[in-house]
């Protein structure tokens, strides 16, 4: 269900169809919203590094204060993994195989199976998106706890189809896929994750436009890179009145991600000077991936 303006670009994307019937007194998870500076880093590399890696119902993120010289290496990865490149990224040196590519600029970088290493170039943040496969990861991150019970209400990851040409070192650069009218941000899909990475925004978010909205079976994980945002995060009443749960409007300053739950009924709010807003999908997001929006679909075929 939507209730997007007319004149916002989604409110033509076509309804998603339910992967699973579920039933109303299914308890709904509640959000969670995790400002890495408020947490000890999980993780202190040699050169100084800190990393704050936390997990949602079928990936993991882990958000780097990388320092210059920094190696993270990933021995038998069982997936493919991505790198989110944005203005503040650091400049890194990704080998996979025989492969090697050095990024610098704003990207998303896709990462083979196997074994693999990324060499940070210069200070800067190091963003790293796996799915939850990956035994370690997942239960190394900061929020273990709550996912103890599984989110009956969130579709299971499938993989989608293999990447044409099969797994490999992949680098999209966003400058050859600028913001454009009719396409709503930059959207790439792996066969387990979906980003959309969105404009960066001069300006506080006009509140007479927002576009509260839910998604019937699949969190949405929005990662704050700049600025600060509020987001608005409303609970469907079940059959039962005691998990019945309030309507929630909080401020959290970046980095940041808040995990929202299906069914809730959600939207987000910049309301600084300047800020920019990533949104997370595992697994894929099939209307996106129908509308056309898909940057590198050319490379990841649709389920």
């Amino acid at each position: 269900m939507t209730m997007y303006a007319k004149d916002d670009i989604r409110s033509k994307l076509a309804t998603a169809t339910p992967a699973k019937a579920v039933d109303p007194s299914t308890p709904i998870k509640a959000s969670q919203w995790i400002g890495f500076h408020a947490y000890e880093p999980t993780e202190t590399g040699p050169k100084g590094s800190r990393t704050w890696t936390a997990r949602a119902a079928n990936l993991v993120i882990s958000y780097t204060e990388a320092k210059a010289g920094e190696t993270f290496t990933r021995v038998g990865q069982p997936d493919e993994y991505t790198v989110l490149m944005y203005s503040d990224s650091a400049a890194i040196r990704v080998t996979a195989g025989d492969a090697t590519a050095e990024v610098s600029e704003e990207a998303f970088v896709v990462v083979p199976p196997g074994d693999n290493s990324i060499e940070i170039v210069s200070d800067g943040i190091l963003i790293r998106l796996f799915s939850a496969v990956a035994d370690d990861l997942r239960e190394g991150a900061l929020n273990t706890d709550a996912y103890a019970e599984p989110d009956q209400r969130a579709a299971p990851l499938e993989p989608w189809p293999d990447p044409v040409g099969g797994f490999t070192l992949r680098v999209y650069k966003l400058a050859d896929t600028p913001i454009a009218e009719g396409r709503f941000g930059r959207i790439f899909r792996t066969t387990n994750l979906m980003v959309n990475f969105l404009a960066e925004e001069p300006g506080p978010r006009d509140k007479y436009k927002l576009s509260p909205h839910f998604h019937d079976d699949f969190e949405q994980i929005s990662l704050a890179v700049k600025g600060t945002f509020v987001h608005h995060i409303r609970y469907p009443w079940g059959p039962d009145s005691t998990q019945w749960r309030a309507d929630e409007s909080r401020e959290i300053d970046t980095p940041s991600i808040c995990i929202i739950p299906p069914p809730t009924v959600h939207t987000t709010q910049g309301i600084g000077a300047h800020q920019q807003l990533l949104d997370i999908f595992s697994p894929p997001r099939e209307d996106f991936s129908a509308s056309g929006w898909v940057l590198n679909a050319d490379d990841y075929p649709a389920k």
